[in-house]
């Protein structure tokens, strides 16, 4: 496994109450998509949440958040976050929250997602 799964489990819990979680895997790693759109994810070593571009720079100001530059280079709007930083119950559900927050606002993905498996 390319991923910290108990991780994984602290993610599906956060999104638990809703029904339009798909799980990918992607990146080496796994994705949640919501309401069709990429919200956050696991690789390796990082925690990513895509923030969108408004919320990018306040995101990278937080402690242990990065550019997240998969492909060398920065993705403008998704930050890695070290482990550090999801390590309580409350950082974790404010990283996924911003994650929701910002697909929220994305037009709707014309296909009816898969409930995750």
């Amino acid at each position: 496994m390319s991923y910290d799964e108990r991780l994984a489990e602290r993610i599906r819990g956060v999104l638990a109450a809703r029904d339009d979680v798909v799980e990918k895997k992607m990146f080496g790693g796994l994705c949640f998509m919501v309401a069709g759109s990429m919200c956050c994810g696991l690789t390796k070593t990082d925690f990513m949440v895509r923030v969108g571009p408004e919320q990018y720079e306040e995101a990278l100001a937080q402690p242990h958040a990065r550019p997240m530059d998969f492909t060398g280079r920065a993705l403008k709007g998704m930050v890695y976050v070290a482990p550090e930083g999801i390590r309580t119950a409350v950082a974790l559900g404010r990283w996924v929250s911003l994650g929701v927050l910002f697909v929220s606002t994305l037009p709707k993905n014309k296909t009816t997602p898969k409930r995750r498996t």
